[in-house]
């Protein structure tokens, strides 16, 4: 027997009122969840409760913060960006007193990426216009196991500085082991898990990481690149046109 037009209108309609409310609940999480944002996010002007040993002009760490502790030996350099979750620590543990000297670091234009941790004991320098990708760990701290009848987690650990030179790339989710000192310009691959020196202008990849490139002088990359590279923008390009240019691109797209 055919439903009554009626019945079937009343149900289009809750459908059509369910439908909308939900719509309207989700715009309105989505909106409170970036005013939150907004407000939680840690800079100099609105550092929370966080007292930083210093953080420059520009620099922002994005809301929710990962663990932060020893802030005193903290120092952030100009225009960072730190993602959200990231974890910075200096000592220990909380509540220490480590002297006059900064711990942590970071210089001007340092990207860490989401979900990565510096967990610095001892000191970790990370230099000028470093790109970190998401969930990096860089640590001065490594278990021992000399002892075979204790707990590895019971055995005091064995500390080392960390130092990464300005203009380095790492990739996601690599590891920058205790004693680790990275060169200039040191590209790091994906999950590469690295100790030790590595020189100038090299990319490394592996666990252990070793090099798989360096720019040699005069013969450039070795092994060569297998990309072309890049072309520079025009110096005399301006930015309304580089916009422009981007919405040709849409365009044609």
């Amino acid at each position: 027997m055919p439903k009554n037009r009626n019945t079937f209108s009343f149900s289009a309609s809750r459908a059509a009122l369910t439908a909308w409310r939900r719509r309207t609940t989700t715009r309105a999480v989505h909106d409170g969840w970036r005013l939150i944002q907004q407000a939680g996010a840690v800079s100099a002007q609105r550092p929370g409760k966080l007292r930083f040993g210093s953080i420059g002009h520009g620099t922002k760490l994005a809301f929710p913060q990962g663990t932060v502790f020893g802030e005193p030996w903290i120092r952030l350099g100009d225009y960072c960006i730190i993602g959200e979750n990231v974890t910075l620590t200096a000592g220990m543990m909380p509540d220490l007193d480590l002297g006059p000297d900064p711990i942590l670091t970071l210089g001007n234009g340092v990207v860490l990426g989401r979900g990565s941790h510096v967990i610095a004991d001892t000191t970790v320098t990370i230099g000028d216009d470093c790109y970190f990708g998401p969930y990096v760990y860089v640590t001065t701290t490594n278990h021992s196991y000399d002892d075979p009848d204790q707990p590895v987690g019971k055995q005091w650990p064995r500390m080392e500085p960390v130092e990464i030179g300005p203009g380095c790339w790492v990739g996601t989710n690599a590891v920058i082991l205790p004693g680790a000192r990275l060169g200039r310009n040191v590209v790091v691959a994906a999950g590469a898990v690295v100790r030790g020196d590595v020189p100038d202008h090299a990319v490394v990849a592996g666990a252990p990481a070793r090099i798989v490139r360096r720019w040699e002088g005069e013969d450039g990359w070795q092994p060569p690149l297998r990309t072309p590279a890049p072309v520079p923008i025009p110096a005399d390009v301006t930015p309304e046109q580089l916009v422009a240019l981007a919405e040709l691109d849409k365009e044609a797209s």
